[in-house]
């Protein structure tokens, strides 16, 4: 059975929850045709969420893989279109650890040279089609950031593309804030967790069709 392979974080910084593993948990199993959803939750550190993505993504052989984060702040579901290799990070990963102007993937033993960036393999646009559809606000974003979300999708994509599996759709989805998160901070826009996870399940539905 075709797996596609769907991420979320744990809660990090200030945040109790993180709207992308309860979208995660929610729709672990899901199937779409001979397809199924296998949800996993990463640690919001970058060695402990490759250390965890790596094996999922050559365990799995994943068809697809759907990368999920929280963009508080953000009014809707963005998709990223690129991830660099560059971490620098406004504030510590769960770790404590704040790195500076640092690679997410060095050169290997063999100097084999990393690229500068990746870009994303989604069908961006057949996905905002499916959102605007299913009425859900979407656009694409131009920058992941420089913390762990995008630390996430460069890792996935390099071994992806190591491992001669390029052809792999793979790439981020950012999510905004759920009321629990908007209640925490007023500033904050947000859209309730179940517009939220049905975001994430229309994307999901989408690639695994």
């Amino acid at each position: 059975m075709p797996t596609l392979l769907l991420t979320g974080f744990e809660p990090f910084h200030t945040h109790p929850v993180n709207p992308s593993a309860q979208a995660a948990e929610a729709l672990h199993g899901l199937t779409v045709g001979d397809w199924q959803v296998h949800a996993a939750l990463l640690p919001v550190d970058p060695g402990g969420a490759a250390a965890a993505l790596t094996p999922l993504l050559d365990s799995l052989q994943p068809g697809a893989v759907l990368l999920t984060g929280l963009a508080a702040g953000r009014p809707q579901v963005t998709l990223e279109r690129v991830a660099v290799n560059v971490m620098d990070f406004p504030i510590p990963d769960n770790t404590g650890q704040t790195y500076r102007d640092a690679p997410v993937c060095a050169p290997g033993e063999e100097g084999a040279a990393v690229p500068a960036a990746y870009l994303s393999t989604l069908p961006l646009r057949d996905l905002l089609a499916a959102w605007r559809d299913a009425e859900v606000p979407g656009s694409i974003s131009n920058s992941a950031g420089l913390y762990v979300c995008n630390a996430v999708m460069f890792h996935a994509l390099h071994h992806l593309h190591r491992s001669g599996r390029a052809a792999v759709p793979c790439g981020f989805l950012h999510l905004p804030a759920n009321a629990f998160l908007a209640a925490e901070d007023t500033r904050l826009p947000y859209l309730p967790q179940a517009e939220i996870t049905r975001a994430v399940q229309v994307a999901a539905q989408t690639l695994m069709r």
